[in-house]
């Protein structure tokens, strides 16, 4: 039985690789993780014209096999492992038609390392409208691999490359770069010693010996005392090669072009680039388009966040009705199912950001939006890639620190990880709306301007400062004297196809639910653990304790079961915690109660209003309005006067605007960075930010 092919989709980035991805595999992909990091990679399946399936792989983006990011360290490691399960029987290379020149590069590289090659190309249609042509046959002939001609968003084309796919594909014969004769001895030696069958890998493993992770101990010994005996450094002829390599693509180009692109052809997106890309007219355009999508990921999301919260409270409260009373029923009811609603609840939101995302990305405005932001971003030790990053936040931190992958300087890399948290993010809307709501009269100015309003965007735009004035410091201290250069070309602007911007929110979404839901969900039954048992008896008899304390009290049943809830809570372990934070928060003018909010907060920070509406015994309520009459009415045992005063409330907001989001945030920038130090660092900074920043506001203010 024919072994089920294996191939793998490689080409630059803005070339078209995932549109063609998308083509072939549909809903019928999935995503995970490289073996050992985080990088992902897209696979899924593909029926070919015989009835079989093929295995597709959908690689990062990479410009050549010698990587400066992450994503294309992997994808060099994965092409130039050939013992490796992940590396492919063929590899597609997709070029952009309107640039081929760009593309070959690569190309030529995945060519000279012995794996069967075919050339996708892609964008025929735009190729079309500027007026280019190429001898197809001609580039078959040079190249000596198939080339097939696509158009990988309308699906032309690829009927072809299916029946290509199925021929028996070979290497090419003869390598475009001939290794030299410098070198070619250390070539042979490496051969021989490793048993490597191809002179480009065993001239690789000389260029790059320490990016190569898939190398075991010894290879690299062997590596090191070939390259010592031989006096070949990393890198020593890489700029060399490069210029081989164009010298033969332009010679190839000069054969193959029978038309060049029409002079203009790019009129409309350079009128657009005036407009768009302008120094002033660009960044007030960009920041409407954040205020359209901020306002959409508000104001569309709340109806069906509100009907998965429904559905969510709607099953708990049937379960704990209908199931035996015990352990079990309570960890169901009151910890694995609020924990499922905390992660699918910011579905709708994650869904939007992402749709919002994909059309920003397939128009091709998002890399105007990264080439407008470089300048800016420098200034603070980032780089304009950091936007995307930043933008996602606001949603939620956990897919944006994943896309911090874009980012290749380490660096600022690692800067855009460590203040991303500081964007405020969807799970503080519930705590930023009742807070505001009790310090905050509903009054307008001139008549326009809600007042409430200004306050919550005031929140967003101080956390925004914040993560600026935070990335500055840090790359003071962070000592890397690595530099970076953002080179982009920036593509034609084209109206999004739909079919990718659906797959995207259906991959990032299924991303977000499966990879942040794991943690989430965990630590919402430790939460659960600890709001549930306590030492002693009091939790036990909390029924008759309250009675007796409140025998003069005149109480509903309502009420009753309201007290007994807060009781158990005040005596459970997470009440004890609160009450040891105690000395620690009043200085900013918090008691014990608002303390364990802020321990259950860290799990999730809209986690903050249902704790303390169980904390102030109004579990038989769940409008807003209730909790909040509720909380007005919390009383100061020391002054007399409310608890939730305009200097605790702002000191509140403070402190959550700037404290770091959640525990899972914490475990995601652990598997980022591959490291405790940073999450611990992350982790310290933050606190000391939202702690000092609470504590000045309520000592001013009070």
């Amino acid at each position: 039985m024919r072994k089920r092919l294996t191939v793998a989709l490689a080409g630059n980035p803005n070339s078209g690789k995932s549109s063609l991805f998308n083509h072939l595999t549909g809903l019928n992909q999935h995503t995970g993780n490289f073996p050992g990091v985080t990088v992902e990679k897209h696979m899924g399946t593909t029926r070919m014209p015989d009835g079989s399936t093929a295995q597709i792989i959908d690689l990062p983006g990479i410009y050549s096999l010698y990587p400066r990011s992450l994503d294309e360290r992997i994808v060099s490691e994965v092409l130039l492992n050939h013992r490796s399960p992940d590396c492919p029987d063929v590899v597609v290379v997709i070029a952009d038609a309107t640039n081929l020149k760009r593309g070959l590069l690569l190309l030529t590289q995945i060519m000279d390392v012995g794996l069967p090659t075919l050339l996708a190309l892609n964008m025929m249609d735009l190729a079309a409208r500027a007026g280019i042509s190429y001898d197809i046959q001609l580039l078959r002939k040079r190249l000596n691999i198939p080339v097939v001609p696509i158009n990988a968003r309308t699906g032309n084309g690829v009927d072809e490359l299916k029946q290509t796919l199925l021929r028996e594909l070979n290497p090419a014969e003869q390598p475009v770069f001939r290794i030299y004769d410098e070198a070619q001895a250390a070539v042979n030696e490496l051969r021989q010693k490793l048993g490597v069958d191809n002179d480009y890998e065993a001239y690789q493993f000389l260029e790059q010996p320490h990016g190569l992770q898939f190398l075991s101990a010894h290879d690299r010994q062997v590596v090191e005392e070939v390259r010592q005996r031989h006096h070949i450094f990393p890198g020593k002829f890489h700029g060399a090669e490069t210029i081989s390599r164009y010298s033969f693509i332009q010679n190839l180009l000069d054969e193959a072009t029978l038309k060049p692109a029409d002079e203009g052809w790019k009129k409309y997106s350079y009128r657009l680039d005036k407009v768009l890309t302008h120094k002033y007219w660009g960044i007030l355009i960009f920041m409407a388009v954040l205020f359209l999508i901020f306002q959409s990921i508000f104001s569309w999301a709340s109806i069906p966040m509100d009907l998965i919260d429904g559905w969510f409270a709607a099953l708990s409260n049937y379960l704990s009705h209908t199931l035996p009373q015990g352990p079990a029923a309570s960890l169901l009811t009151e910890g694995v199912i609020p924990g499922v609603g905390g992660i699918v609840i910011f579905v709708p939101q994650i869904a939007i950001l992402f749709a919002f995302i994909s059309i920003l990305e397939e128009s091709g405005y998002m890399a105007r939006v990264v080439f407008m932001m470089d300048k800016v971003m420098r200034r603070f030790g980032l780089n304009g890639r950091s936007v995307v990053p930043l933008m996602s936040g606001v949603a939620c931190a956990i897919p944006a620190i994943l896309s911090t992958r874009m980012i290749d300087n380490w660096k600022e890399r690692t800067i855009t990880i460590l203040v991303t948290p500081l964007m405020s993010c969807s799970a503080r809307i519930p705590v930023f709306t009742i807070l505001i709501a009790l310090i905050v009269p509903q009054q307008t100015l001139f008549g326009f301007f809600n007042l409430q309003g200004l306050m919550l965007m005031g929140l967003y735009l101080l956390g925004f400062a914040a993560a600026l004035v935070s990335a500055w410091v840090i790359s003071k201290l962070i000592k890397v004297k690595e530099r970076s250069y953002l080179l982009m070309e920036l593509p034609t602007y084209r109206l999004p196809k739909w079919s990718n911007v659906g797959y995207t929110i259906v991959d990032k979404t299924k991303a977000f639910v499966w990879e942040a839901g794991k943690i989430i969900m965990a630590i919402s039954i430790v939460l659960w653990v600890l709001a549930s048992y306590g030492p002693g008896d009091k939790l036990e008899n909390a029924r008759d304790y309250v009675l007796q304390d409140a025998a003069n009290l005149r109480l509903t049943e309502q009420g009753l079961e309201d007290r007994i809830a807060a009781y158990k809570l005040e005596h459970s372990y997470a009440g004890i915690i609160g009450k040891a934070m105690e000395p620690v928060i009043k200085p900013l003018g918090y008691d014990w109660k608002i303390g364990i909010a802020l321990l259950t907060s860290f799990a999730a920070r809209e986690v903050f209003v249902g704790t303390m509406a169980t904390i102030y015994s109004i579990g038989s309520t769940d409008d807003q309005a209730s909790i909040k009459s509720r909380m007005q009415e919390e009383i100061n045992p020391e002054t007399g006067g409310p608890r939730f005063t305009f200097a605790v409330g702002l000191s509140l907001l403070l402190f959550y605007t700037f404290a770091m989001q959640c525990m899972s945030t914490l475990a995601v920038v652990y598997r980022e960075t591959k490291s405790w130090k940073w999450p611990v660092i992350q982790l310290a900074y933050m606190s000391v930010l939202a702690y000092a920043s609470a504590l000045v506001a309520f000592q001013v203010l009070s």
